[in-house]
């Protein structure tokens, strides 16, 4: 008969290697050393203000319109459900079970340890340029403070003789795309394109053409960064607090326009071309692709900020739950933004006589040329491009903050008893770098350097890394352990939708937008300008520098393995000693949950008592054979005098 085995209290060692202090008497932080959320909302509101960001409203709307209208709702749904929800629940529990940054987590399975450190690397390269978009708005905010909106006006320095002129039928006035090409017959380029263009921009011929930093563009971005870092100094702390104004600003002000816009002669229009469907599309997979890629995006899906957020939760929250807000939120306002946009178009239309897609746009042409051409057409002009550009501002300072708080706690959690009593030098110093690493973007070729960085920094080396996360977890770590995992902090295993689409539908979804991704590669461009090979090299080496880390990091923790290359693999690929929740008193009522299945014996005494939190799991123990032991982490013990040593 084989030999029992106990799990004994005083076998089991719960150092990790940083020390997590349990929460303080008067019922501050759970986790006194890293700090938590103040409240429940502090990061349901960052959750939700870091997935609605800017694309939400530049470009959901108009990849709808251009993807068969209301039909485009049917794919971009079915890849909310089938990928976007599962990642997003997937990334949030993995970040609240181990309360730790993108990089320190991996302890999970060391040989993708790489993995995190693609996932700082492009939150670096999006935060460098992502506060240049914030730093415009400002700009535009600031402009917006005068009687005669300046993009209005044709008599002024930065004008050119097309200007104002009109070749159209019944004089009407034309607008123009952002790129710079006339997106109708007529030859007119508008005002607002001409102000974005050559008041703002100066923008040269080409990206070799930098010329010097403008002055005024400069210290816009120098306050965006200093309300970046003014807000993230005290970390989630002083950041969770911010966010109940900036993220539940835009909701207002798209409340507002949205009632402004319908009430519009001629909105019906652009309502009617955003929403009625063109089923004959869903034919095409290209409609699929596209609404994969905004799922995608448009969640922040492997940006390591959904794993950041969610790790300074508080151990037992109810992590499926805001999941589930925060997805549906994301995409309830995606959705609503449309009607909000092309309400506003439709009048623009009307107004100039011309067709709807002649004036529909995405991105920056959206944000600040359709758009602010729109509001100067509308009555008492000077308020609504103050409030939209405040909405602007905003929804790219919630996704700014979350970015950023990824570097910062990726940073601090590798090296966390010399820069934690540290963390307002190492906000200070992350936010210098970005700053001056964003200076480019505001010489005379700083558009060019912005797209660069926009098409490559983050496109298919996200798609890569989600799907080596997936593998990571559901298949190395395990779909079963992982689920246990989730009954530690909530009571209750994932429901079976979650299980099959992390195991096989997620994986294959991944797969097909990577593939997607690949096949409609286009070399970047803006307008009709062509960059020259060593800025398409450059970029794809940026690119690729996240991706590749994930092999380069991987060889490096197998070659600190010892044994055989297939011992050294599976070594490497175990999870670390010191891999599970924080505190001591979480690890106990993990090692309760894993009793249930594995049958190993823990001792009740010292468990914190949660009464109904806690799964029946909890208060039951058995004991198997000392060969079906299978614990999540290093626990020693005694077998026949000899010291034995299990892992998962």
């Amino acid at each position: 008969m084989a030999q029992s085995y106990e799990v004994r209290r005083e076998d089991f060692n719960p150092n990790r290697n940083e020390v997590s202090q349990p929460a303080s008497a008067d019922g501050g932080d759970e986790n006194a050393d890293r700090g938590n959320w103040t409240g429940k909302l502090d990061f349901l509101l960052s959750g939700l203000g870091f997935a609605i960001g800017l694309g939400n409203v530049w470009r959901f709307p108009y990849l709808c319109y251009r993807n068969g209208g209301g039909a485009f709702l049917i794919p971009y749904v079915i890849m909310l459900g089938c990928a976007g929800l599962p990642l997003f629940f997937m990334e949030l529990s993995f970040g609240q079970f181990a309360s730790l940054g993108p990089i320190t987590i991996w302890n999970i399975s060391p040989i993708f340890k790489g993995v995190g450190y693609a996932m700082v690397v492009v939150s670096a390269l999006v935060c460098i340029y992502y506060n240049v978009i914030i730093a415009w708005a400002l700009y535009y905010l600031f402009a917006s403070f005068t009687n005669v909106l300046p993009w209005t006006l044709c008599n002024q320095w930065w004008n050119t003789d097309q200007c104002g002129k009109t070749f159209g039928v019944n004089g009407t006035n034309v607008t123009l795309g952002v790129n710079g090409t006339n997106t109708t017959d007529f030859t007119r380029v508008s005002a607002s394109h001409e102000f974005w263009t050559h008041k703002v921009l100066q923008l040269s011929s080409g990206i070799d053409k930098m010329g010097t930093v403008r002055w005024d563009l400069a210290l816009c971005l120098l306050l965006a960064w200093i309300i970046v870092g003014a807000c993230l100094i005290k970390g989630v702390k002083s950041s969770g607090k911010v966010v109940y104004f900036t993220a539940t600003f835009p909701f207002v002000v798209l409340f507002i326009l949205f009632f402004r816009g319908v009430t519009l002669e001629g909105a019906e229009r652009g309502i009617r071309f955003y929403i009625i469907p063109e089923w004959s599309r869903l034919a095409e997979s290209k409609v699929w692709g596209d609404a994969a890629i905004q799922i995608f995006y448009s969640l922040g899906l492997a940006f390591g900020s959904l794993a950041t957020l969610s790790s300074y939760n508080k151990f037992h929250n109810n992590v499926m739950r805001d999941a589930l807000i925060i997805a549906v939120g994301n995409c309830f306002t995606s959705i609503f933004s449309g009607f909000v946009i092309f309400s506003i178009i439709g009048h623009m239309s009307f107004m100039l006589d011309v067709p709807v897609d002649k004036v529909a746009d995405e991105g920056p042409g959206l944000a600040f040329v359709a758009y602010p051409e729109a509001i100067s057409l509308l009555p008492i002009s000077t308020l609504w491009a103050i409030l939209f550009f405040l909405m602007l501002l905003t929804l790219g300072l919630d996704s700014q903050f979350a970015m950023m708080e990824t570097v910062i706690t990726a940073v601090i959690d590798e090296y966390p008893e010399y820069l934690r009593p540290k963390k307002s030098i190492v906000v200070l110093g992350l936010c210098v770098i970005g700053y001056l690493l964003a200076l480019p973007q505001t010489t005379s070729a700083g558009m060019y350097w912005l797209q660069l960085l926009d098409w490559y920094s983050a496109g298919f080396s996200l798609m890569v890394i989600s799907l080596c996360l997936t593998i990571a977890i559901q298949y190395v770590y395990g779909m079963k352990r992982f689920s246990k995992d989730i009954k530690t902090m909530l009571g209750f295993e994932p429901p079976i939708y979650f299980k099959v689409c992390w195991v096989a539908i997620t994986p294959a979804l991944l797969l097909f937008i990577l593939i997607f991704n690949i096949v409609q590669f286009n070399p970047v461009t803006y307008g009709d300008y062509e960059y020259p090979n060593w800025a398409e090299i450059m970029g794809l080496l940026m690119g690729l520098s996240s991706c590749l880390l994930i092999p380069l990091v991987a060889i490096i923790q197998v070659c600190r393995q010892k044994g055989s290359l297939l011992e050294r693999i599976k070594a490497a690929a175990q999870p670390s000693p010191d891999w599970g929740p924080a505190l001591e008193d979480h690890r106990q009522e993990m090692m309760k949950v894993y009793a249930g299945k594995y049958g190993v014996e823990v001792p009740l005494e010292g468990a914190p008592n949660k009464g109904a939190d806690l799964p029946p799991d909890y208060t039951t123990a058995t004991t198997l054979p000392r060969n079906d032991i299978n614990v999540p982490f290093s626990v020693a013990g005694q077998m026949n005098g000899l010291p034995v040593v299990t892992k998962l």
